[in-house]
């Protein structure tokens, strides 16, 4: 998995840089704010995954599966909901990668 970094937008603005999604996984900053931006490039639709680590009452919580279309930019909030309380960071996954590239951002809030 790579450890994605976050650009900070101020109220001037901020120069997003994106890069390709790994193949195994990527892991990002969470909370207030965050957003994971997903450009699919692709001629098919793809599933982003954040997994959800916590549980209710013993039973796990279903990860959150968002469909980036082909083409598409999707931001998906990335909330502590999806923190995982050993690594501090979320697990993200990818039905596919191809043409798929990320960022993250975080905006005031």
């Amino acid at each position: 998995m790579a450890a994605l970094t976050t650009t900070v937008v101020g109220l001037t603005g901020a120069t997003v840089t994106y890069g390709a999604a790994a193949g195994g996984g990527d892991t990002c900053q969470t909370g207030a704010g965050v957003l994971l931006l997903v450009k699919n490039g692709d001629a098919g639709s793809h599933t982003v995954t954040l997994a959800t680590p916590d549980t209710v009452n013993g039973l796990p919580i279903a990860d959150r599966a968002v469909a980036v279309a082909a083409g598409a930019e999707v931001a998906i909030p990335v909330t502590n909901d999806y923190r995982n309380k050993s690594t501090g960071r979320a697990a993200i996954t990818y039905d596919g990668v191809t043409s798929v590239t990320v960022a993250v951002v975080r905006v005031p809030v």
